[in-house]
């Protein structure tokens, strides 16, 4: 593997916008994730959280705007090694990934963003490297999901599996787009808890999460982004952006928000 110095900012966005049949998804963006910052994006549906991790992660072209990632900016360089660069976790992943893979299977094609495992060749030290991110996820070792065939598991499982298999591949930026969205109580803990684990891992590289909910939210996460419209409406550090008035008015309904001793958020609307 190349060895290259981090860059400064993980991603850059000047004045980004992505227009589709004459409406804007985005419009006018103007953010930055700095190195080892971990960043939640919250909005309602439709306001441009998926949209604007596409562009994060130079899947989607922006119409207009210029984009960094990792320190190259998109219009001047080969978008295939640069994707390479970058992992998403995607309910979207779900659906290319063949049902009878095992959840092991699953995790080893992250080394070379494969969808098969018979693409490439694996080696030894490539298997060890998958039972250990299953293992510290707590899906691994004896009893765990290794061998169980991915489309039988449950939404939890599957999630802490496309999870390793992000982390499989080393990447430099890791984006995530509403992995919790659908699980039950207890899986959702279970997945904050290892976000929050690997929030507060050095090794891990820039981490964006996109949710609806900031219970969601794991402790450890130090900048928030609030979109309405397709506009990033505040950004910064997660207890300047988060507060009552930023949500309500990002939701569109009156809320309260506010912060627990270990770390977690909450939110409550507030009764007419």
């Amino acid at each position: 593997m190349v060895n290259r110095a981090p860059a400064a900012r993980a991603v850059a966005l000047s004045g980004v916008a992505v227009v589709r049949d004459g409406a804007a998804l985005i419009e006018d963006v103007h953010w930055a994730v700095g190195a080892g910052e971990r960043w939640v994006l919250l909005g309602p549906n439709g306001s441009g959280k998926t949209t604007l991790l596409q562009v994060a992660g130079a899947r989607l072209w922006p119409t207009r705007g210029r984009v960094e990632v990792l320190g190259q900016r998109l219009g001047t360089v080969d978008l295939r090694p640069l994707r390479a660069r970058v992992a998403v976790v995607s309910g979207a992943l779900v659906r290319q990934l063949r049902p009878g893979l095992t959840a092991r299977e699953v995790v080893a094609t992250g080394r070379h963003g494969a969808l098969e495992t018979w693409w490439h060749h694996y080696t030894a030290d490539d298997w060890a490297e998958a039972d250990r991110l299953l293992a510290d996820a707590g899906v691994g070792g004896a009893g765990g999901i290794g061998t169980r065939a991915f489309g039988v598991i449950s939404e939890g499982e599957r999630q802490q599996v496309l999870l390793c298999r992000a982390l499989m591949s080393r990447p430099e930026l890791l984006l995530l787009d509403e992995p919790a969205a659908g699980l039950d109580l207890g899986a959702r803990e279970r997945l904050v808890l290892r976000l929050a684990a690997l929030a507060a891992d050095p090794e891990v590289p820039p981490v964006v999460l996109v949710t609806h909910h900031v219970e969601e939210i794991p402790s450890g996460f130090t900048h928030a982004g609030l979109l309405r419209a397709g506009r990033l409406v505040a950004s910064g550090r997660l207890d300047d952006v988060l507060t009552s008035e930023a949500v309500s008015d990002a939701f569109g309904v009156a809320v309260r928000v506010g912060r627990a001793e270990d770390g977690r958020w909450w939110s409550r609307a507030v009764p007419h």
